[in-house]
């Protein structure tokens, strides 16, 4: 059961995302550089009382997640393109995770009205106690009414102090062996549409990372020094390589380390995800906080 001043911290973290977004949509446009987007973001997000809890994610077109900009990135967001901005907050390790789609192509509206439908209509029938295939059904019924697919093989999840998945995962699809249900805690919904089959893939690029736990491992000068400069700050929340890149003379040595530790067992990657099919991918996201009694959404 979360404490009176835990509800508080993910209050807070929720508060700040919610306004963090509602800045970035007033600036967000074609043409803009992808790493002053993010820097932008981040920033905000410290100046609110906050800290980033993972790298800004963001997703173009056929890009579902995982995608933030690598040290040196010009990149810029297309002109009628579709844009996924899915941001995390923390306060003293008590996480926010929110993500809104914008379209900058007429053409995709329902595309983006779709997981967004569908998220609004669970919400308003959430519960304790509500089976999670249930979850499942509105938002796949949802968004197949509308036209479009679900992508089966991403889902909302549940959330633990500085852990931004701890575990269960939230269905976007009916599971009909599933029986479990929404319990106390903190959890993720998040739904993802695309006009593509309804999969996501790993790509070779990766440019989010984690420590998978605290480790005693014997590790070299350069290791040792990224690795406690991560935990110390971080613990398992992930990071980028970008956040640490002032530490080394060159991007090349961080990522020669950053591939040293994984190799240890340490670190863990997340591959960028792409749509199976290279269709368009939308995304809607709050976090919700159970208890016995109710549920509260810290994003709205």
């Amino acid at each position: 059961m979360l404490s009176d001043e835990e509800i508080d911290k993910l209050r807070k973290a929720g508060w700040i995302a919610k306004k963090v977004l509602e800045n970035t949509v007033r600036i967000v446009k074609p043409g803009v550089k992808i790493i002053d987007l993010v820097n932008y973001i981040e920033k905000n997000i410290e100046e609110l009382g906050g800290k980033p809890a993972f790298p800004v994610n963001i997703g173009i077109n056929e890009i579902a997640a995982h995608y933030t900009p690598l040290h040196g990135d010009n990149s810029t967001i297309p002109d009628n393109s579709v844009l996924k901005i899915d941001i995390g907050v923390h306060v003293d390790g008590y996480i926010a995770d929110t993500a809104i789609t914008i379209s900058f192509n007429p053409a995709y509206e329902g595309l983006v009205e779709a997981p967004r439908r569908a998220l609004e209509k669970v919400l308003n029938v959430i519960k304790p106690g509500i089976k999670l295939n249930t979850i499942g059904r509105i938002i796949e019924e949802t968004i197949n009414e509308m036209g479009y697919r679900v992508i089966k093989n991403l889902s909302g999840h549940s959330i633990d102090r500085y852990l931004i998945h701890s575990g269960r995962s939230i269905p976007n699809t009916y599971e009909v062996f599933n029986r479990d249900t929404l319990v106390n805690g903190v959890y993720a919904i998040e739904p993802f549409a695309t006009n593509g089959v309804g999969f996501v893939k790993d790509t070779s690029l990766v440019t989010i990372y984690s420590l998978k736990e605290y480790s005693r491992k014997k590790l070299g000068f350069y290791e040792e020094k990224l690795y406690n400069t991560i935990w110390f700050t971080r613990k398992t929340l992930p990071f980028c390589e970008r956040w640490f890149i002032d530490m080394y003379d060159s991007v090349e040595k961080i990522r020669g380390i950053l591939n040293s530790l994984e190799s240890k067992g340490i670190v863990r990657k997340y591959p960028v995800l792409v749509e199976d099919r290279r269709g368009v991918v939308s995304q809607f996201e709050h976090t919700i906080v159970v208890s016995n009694r109710d549920i509260i959404v810290t994003t709205i």
